[in-house]
């Protein structure tokens, strides 16, 4: 099992495309993890980040409004299912695996969430809001879509100049031998759901 750090994906790493497999267990290892993800996501300015931003295959995300550590709530959700969409709402969206691209984005103004917390303790609540939004993305993560696959035809096309010169950085990466190759990555996460799906 690979257990160097965790590190933050980059667009168009595989991990972002993987349909992601529920948890069936939580142990010290996965506690650690997602501590780590906290970590990452705090060190990026982030206020969400979800596992295949970090090449795991778990349908899991943590979120952090205040975006900084001892500030805020900290909230993990385990195997999420959004359900009664209600409204919608335009609104700029960002992405730490896209670094720096910022598209609006429309999405359901509130939305019902339905997840486990970190003690199996089940969560299910209606969101509104910042929040809303924010679980919708990452939830789409989960599903291996990228807020840009949201964006409409006349923004997509301001941000594909951004897709393709993270993709020709992502190819020099790879040629460099700093990112395995697509069977290397698709074995890495069978591995870890192997280990917890």
């Amino acid at each position: 099992m690979d257990t160097a750090p965790l590190k933050i994906v980059f667009y168009p790493h595989p991990a972002l495309r993987h349909q992601s497999k529920p948890i069936k267990r939580v142990d010290a290892d996965l506690k650690r993890i997602i501590r780590e993800m906290f970590t990452l996501m705090y060190e990026a300015n982030g206020i969400g980040l979800a596992a295949n931003q970090v090449n795991l295959p778990f349908r899991l995300f943590v979120i952090n409004l205040a975006a900084v550590p001892d500030e805020g709530e900290e909230l993990v959700f385990l195997n999420p299912v959004l359900s009664k969409p209600k409204g919608s709402e335009e609104y700029e969206e960002g992405c730490l695996s896209l670094p720096q691209l910022y598209a609006p984005v429309l999405r359901p103004k509130q939305v019902m969430v339905q997840a486990y917390n970190l003690r199996g303790e089940e969560i299910s609540t209606s969101l509104d809001g910042m929040l809303a939004r924010v679980v919708q993305h990452e939830y789409d993560h989960l599903e291996g879509v990228l807020f840009t696959d949201r964006v409409k035809a006349s923004a997509l096309d301001e941000v594909q100049p951004a897709l393709d010169s993270f993709t020709s950085e992502f190819d020099r990466l790879r040629q460099q031998g700093e990112i395995p190759s697509d069977e290397q990555i698709a074995q890495r996460l069978q591995q870890w759901e192997q280990k917890y799906c």
